[in-house]
């Protein structure tokens, strides 16, 4: 038996590798000393028998196989392109490791070879784990999992994420029982429905205490993840492509990369680490020196009523209020007047743009902001010279229920990528446009891993002869938001809700995958277009200045005062988004449950802003403390509330933070925390610390 361990920053992964079969994994947890013997780590995980058992344990592997008659579900589905099922045993042919970072297992069977790769960060935190299966005559593969890790036992629930278009990742708590949990994203693309997110909490965890495991499957097709506890009461993690995903018998299978996270510091040490890995890793910025623009984005203003005259006063009112980049929205191309026509002819309408585009263009540039427009290549609607040219491009069958009108363009055909990249690049060419904004309006006809690869292959092919274009992923809001689809894109529209109460809980909730710099958030209308919901502008504008400030409105329905206090929100914005943009992201765990409350540390932790939204009417009269996380309890920090304008005449009480800064230590802050005004429902406090 040889012993591995892979080590990132937090947390140690042990590997056993035996001669006569698959490596299992023997810890995953926090960092092990330098030296720790390996050996004895797997020994101690060694499990008794017992009656009622066979006469040895089958091993949990990186990918557990029918044939040792493991109990649960096997790490590998294959079969010969007959439909035979196959049942291989595979064995370690190798092991190599280029440096203390990486690792490459390889094992064989007749024909087959099954290869799995981890590949550790030092400074994110994070580990990177794939399964590749290879074949010498072609194959089916029905499901192959990442590399398989053991849940933790002092997990009672898993935390996994739900949602729905304008409600997108909703908590789902389960409770670990035996048996399988079982999520399946069959609809081709990541899905408001099921984020491939999971994170285990161990006992007693929290926000900021506490234990807890975390994985993301960073893969836009569609992902299949199984937690399952056995009979014996081992449990096992698997992730990989939706069912069905690769339909075509091949000689070659690859996984998405399993990313992996542990914290001893609650659920936020994951978040920390998943966000700084997509942030400092995965993204690759045209412009990396660039600060965030301020977005203004024209589709809840005019929908398809495009006009120049109206659309330059609009740019111009954005601009004043503090807009830096300007983003033309669906409407602008050839016949586009409603959603059941034109998809696929990405030329501009010459009825609303008898000019073209470059007057607008000229105008917004004039300005000083940039420009930006909004594409769906993917999908085609059948009244379209596109669909009329090319039917067989269409995925799937003409009498298929469509979606916003649409069908779906068969991305796996390189003829289809190749019009797009014509159609889409001859624009960039002939015109300034520094920004896309690339959507995906529908589910697919059935998931394909083709679809998939098809895609990110015409990004990949646009940005490389564009490359100070920047991308946003938008799916009807945040249908497909991973670290797949952001290696190819650089911000992502979180929901097409700009409902200000909405997006408190959904930015919260997102913050365990994502970084501020990425989340795209807008200030919508006065009435939200979504939900009817009417906000102040002061809590609409500080929700937006929480991630990548936008506004998504006609801003010329703004009074003088909401455009007044509009233009101090967005200048605050502009004033701190320099070291935001590499701040920690740390929920706060709030003793009211009407509050949610986060801390965007700076990288150096010498200061931080607390937005705490208050989402709900309290239970009680006055508001409850609000404690701090992530601060040196040695420290003197000095607070202040950025928003005092904002105090209602229902506060009543003297406060300290109502009237002037204080001064306290990291533990005082951190353990006993501080007391807020008073505050209405649906409004935002915001305090502003730095270290003395």
């Amino acid at each position: 038996m040889t012993h591995y361990r892979i080590d990132a920053a937090r947390q140690t992964i042990v590997l056993a590798a035996p001669s006569d079969g698959l490596p299992v994994c023997t810890y995953w947890g926090p960092r092990l000393p330098d030296g720790a013997d390996l050996a004895a780590i797997a020994a101690a995980a060694q499990r008794d028998l017992t009656g009622g058992m066979l006469d040895a344990h089958p091993a949990l592997t990186l990918c557990p196989q029918t044939a040792t008659a493991f109990p649960g579900q096997p790490g590998l589905t294959v079969r010969a392109p007959d439909g035979t099922p196959l049942h291989p045993v595979f064995v370690i042919s190798g092991t190599k490791r280029s440096d203390a970072l990486s690792l490459t297992c390889t094992a064989e069977d007749v024909g087959l070879t099954l290869t799995f790769r981890f590949a550790a960060d030092a400074d994110t935190g994070v580990i990177a784990a794939t399964t590749t299966l290879d074949s010498a005559t072609p194959v089916l593969c029905d499901w192959l999992a990442a590399p398989v890790l053991p849940g933790p036992q002092l997990a009672d629930e898993m935390l996994e994420f739900a949602g729905r278009w304008c409600d997108e990742f909703q908590p789902v708590r389960t409770p670990w029982a035996p048996g399988i949990r079982a999520r399946d994203n069959r609809t081709g693309r990541t899905g408001h429905e099921h984020v491939p997110l999971l994170y285990l909490p161990g006992r007693g965890c929290t926000n900021t205490r506490g234990e807890a495991h975390a994985l993301h499957y960073g893969w836009p097709g569609g992902h299949r993840m199984l937690a399952e506890e056995l009979p014996d009461g081992r449990r096992q993690i698997q992730f990989g492509h939706a069912s069905g995903s690769d339909p075509r018998p091949a000689t070659h299978f690859e996984t998405a990369p399993l990313y992996l996270a542990y914290s001893d510091t609650g659920l936020n040490g994951c978040a920390v680490a998943f966000q700084r890995h997509l942030r400092d890793r995965i993204v690759t910025w045209p412009k990396p020196d660039t600060p965030r623009p301020v977005h203004y984005n024209c589709w809840e203003a005019i929908y398809f009523d495009h006009s120049l005259g109206a659309l330059t006063a609009i740019a111009d009112r954005a601009a004043a209020l503090g807009a830096e980049r300007f983003v033309l929205d669906d409407g602008w191309f050839k016949g586009r007047n409603d959603d059941t026509t034109s998809l696929g002819d990405w030329t501009i309408d010459a009825t609303k743009w008898p000019d073209g585009l470059t007057p607008l263009i000229d105008h917004v540039h004039g300005l000083g902001l940039t420009f930006g427009l909004w594409f769906e290549p993917e999908m085609v609607n059948a009244d379209s010279d596109l669909a009329r040219a090319h039917p067989d491009w269409i995925l799937g069958p003409m009498d298929q229920p469509l979606g916003r009108g649409q069908y779906v363009l068969d991305m796996a055909n390189p003829d289809v990528r190749d019009n797009l990249f014509a159609q889409i690049s001859t624009l960039l060419d002939s015109h300034q446009i520094e920004y896309i904004k690339w959507d995906h309006n529908r589910v697919l006809p059935w998931g394909d891993a083709g679809q998939t690869h098809g895609t990110l292959d015409l990004l990949a092919r646009l940005r490389a002869a564009h490359p100070g274009v920047e991308v946003e992923s938008c799916a009807s809001g945040g249908g497909r938001i991973d670290f797949g689809i952001l290696a190819q894109t650089q911000r992502v529209w979180l929901s097409d809700s700009n409902d200000a109460l909405s997006r408190l809980r959904i930015q919260h909730d997102a913050a365990l995958l994502l970084p501020g710099c990425v989340t795209g958030s807008h200030v919508g209308p006065r009435t939200c277009h979504t939900t009817g919901r009417i906000h102040s502008i002061s809590f609409r504008a500080w929700v937006a200045a929480q991630r990548h400030m936008g506004f998504e409105m006609d801003p010329r329905e703004l009074t003088e005062q909401e455009a007044a206090t509009l233009t101090r929100v967005t200048a605050w914005y502009k004033q701190n988004r320099g070291w935001l943009r590499t701040a920690d992201i740390l929920r706060l765990d709030s003793a009211d449950p009407a509050v949610i409350a986060e801390q965007h540390l700076s990288s150096d932790g010498a200061g931080f802003v607390v937005f705490a939204g208050h989402a709900g009417t309290s239970a009680q009269i006055a508001p409850r403390p609000l404690r701090l996380t992530g601060l040196d309890s040695m420290a003197t920090y000095t607070i202040d509330l950025a928003n005092r304008d904002d105090i209602s005449t229902l506060s009543r009480g003297t406060p300290a933070l109502k009237s002037g800064p204080l001064t306290l230590t990291g533990q005082s802050l951190m353990s006993h925390g501080i007391a807020l005004p008073y505050a209405l429902p649906d409004s935002m406090w915001i305090i502003e610390g730095h270290r003395a």
